[in-house]
């Protein structure tokens, strides 16, 4: 017996059966009934585990950590049936999960660090700072705590909440691995998009990982110079950069770029931007999603008008073929990436 706990839940299937032969000593289809308890049946706890022994269950309860999350919040939208939940970490820790309900199926956000430390201007989950990444158990857990919930499959992951996914590499991709196992619930990784600010070297090593996910970047500016201001990761790594690792990720995968432009009125929303944007990655076999930013109470950044948005939108068509302004989820609640997490601890922190 190890005296460090494993974590079980992040175990594959191969490494679970390993721990149960060598390091519980007990017959490898017990490996099997375990992970199809955790991932299929999402057990919250080993007294769930009905075809478990005791004896087995003890030496689970002395060597594993079984990392499972509480519901501290959820609000529901009353436009759309949008649900955005706050989740409780065994550490304390907090973060946001979102259900987003569409005609084609559920899809959830998950969040994939406890805060951010990438400083990006428009977004609440980095004003508090970073505290530490979750693991593949905490991300897959947000998962199987919604689907439990909400009664209902999830058939489309987006790694967007809170947290840059690049930062936290290797968990990010033994997570996707968890959640496309077909011994798991079998998320076809077509299904899963994982965003990221742009760390470059990061997205040359994930085109390399043989995964058919569907890369999404977080661009928001038409130029180096724009980003930089409104994105200090730009300072790290210039644009161009950027575009030539998603013109290197497309060749290795074959899987169109998705970028993520944030429209601030003011800010990056002109007509000129929209020509310069479209002269970035016009070459690129590419979508770009525009997001009317979703304010946040400590920046002054604000939405364009819709008349703005789709008069920036056709524009951007004469260089790219497929230009969406993405539908408004649950506008009525905390929509923005971190403020739900925010306003607790805030709310928090005035009544202690």
């Amino acid at each position: 017996m190890c005296n460090e706990k494993t974590d079980l839940r992040s175990l594959n299937l191969i490494e679970l059966t390993d721990f149960v032969v060598n390091e519980l000593h007990e017959p490898k289809f017990r490996a099997k009934q375990l992970y199809e308890w955790i991932h299929i049946h999402l057990a919250q706890n080993y007294d769930e585990m009905t075809n478990i022994p005791k004896s087995l269950k003890a030496k689970l309860e002395e060597t594993c950590d079984y990392r499972t999350l509480r519901q501290i919040d959820c609000q529901i939208s009353k436009i759309d049936g949008t649900r955005k939940y706050l989740f409780a970490f065994e550490d304390g820790q907090m973060a946001e999960s979102v259900l987003m309900k569409y005609k084609h199926g559920n899809s959830v956000c998950i969040s994939s660090q406890i805060g951010c430390k990438m400083g990006c201007k428009f977004c609440a989950s980095t004003l508090d700072g970073w505290f530490r990444n979750l693991t593949p158990a905490e991300m897959l857990g947000q998962i199987y705590a919604i689907q439990k919930d909400s009664g209902e499959r999830v058939s489309n992951v987006v790694v967007m909440g809170t947290g840059e996914p690049m930062d936290n590499y290797d968990n990010i991709v033994k997570f996707i691995h968890l959640i496309s196992d077909e011994n798991g619930l079998n998320i076809s990784q077509r299904n899963i998009t994982v965003s990221t600010c742009g760390i470059v070297p990061r997205i040359k090593q994930l085109a390399d990982e043989d995964l058919t996910i569907t890369l999404a970047i977080s661009l928001h500016a038409p130029n180096q110079e724009k980003r930089a201001e409104l994105m200090p990761i730009a300072n790290k790594y210039h644009i161009s950069e950027l575009i030539d690792a998603c013109q290197y990720y497309f060749e290795k995968t074959g899987r169109r770029i998705t970028f993520e432009y944030s429209l601030v009125a003011g800010v990056n929303d002109r007509e000129k931007d929209a020509e310069e944007l479209g002269q970035l990655i016009g070459h690129l076999n590419c979508h770009i999603n525009l997001i009317p930013v979703n304010p946040i109470k400590e920046r002054d950044f604000v939405s364009p008008s819709m008349d703005r948005a789709y008069a920036f939108q056709k524009k951007i068509e004469k260089y790219v073929n497929n230009v969406t302004i993405r539908r408004e989820m649950g506008r009525d609640i905390d929509g923005a990436c971190g403020q739900l997490r925010k306003r607790y601890i805030d709310d928090k922190l005035l009544t202690d």
